[in-house]
């Protein structure tokens, strides 16, 4: 017999073999290998829903960073007004209060001056007072016979007055 020819004992016991492989492989290997390609294709789907859920809350996490970046930038601006309009506040005030107290130290010196110079003036008007005492004192003391020789001693008298 050729090699191309079938011996139909050999396609027989082929036949037989192949079919009890077939029914070992069902019986015992087919089983644990679908059961292990389903739990590999939902271990994949379990996968891929995880990642997609996670990338989800990735999105949702940057959504959120940006929102609270945007507050804090919000509430940093907003901080700087009020520190700017608090200083501000307390320079107008300074001012406000220094103004207060040089209108004050102004109307003390001011009220100074006038007392220093109604003292003077007091002063120069007893001295004028004293001095025309004395005047007419000298005056009255001396015999007066003309007017020329009044006004000669009262010229004198007053030469001799020294106003500092």
């Amino acid at each position: 017999m050729g090699l191309l020819t079938p011996d139909p004992g050999l396609v027989f016991w082929t036949l037989i073999t192949f079919g009890l492989l077939v029914f070992l492989l069902k019986k015992f290997a087919w089983k644990p290998i679908l059961h292990a390609l389903k739990v590999r294709e939902e271990t994949i789907e379990f996968s891929l829903a995880a990642a997609e859920k996670a990338k989800a809350e990735v999105q949702d996490l940057n959504i959120e960073k940006e929102k609270i970046m945007n507050q804090a930038k919000a509430d940093r601006d907003e901080l700087i007004k009020e520190a700017r309009e608090l200083k501000q506040n307390i320079l107008d005030e300074a001012k406000s209060k220094a103004q207060i107290e040089a209108d004050k130290i102004i109307v003390s010196a001011r009220s100074l001056i006038e007392r220093e110079k109604n003292e003077a003036i007091q002063e120069m008007k007893h001295k004028v007072a004293e001095l025309s005492v004395d005047i007419a004192g000298k005056l009255l003391e001396q015999e007066m016979e003309a007017n020329d020789k009044q006004k000669a001693i009262i010229d004198r008298y007053l030469q001799e007055v020294n106003f500092n």
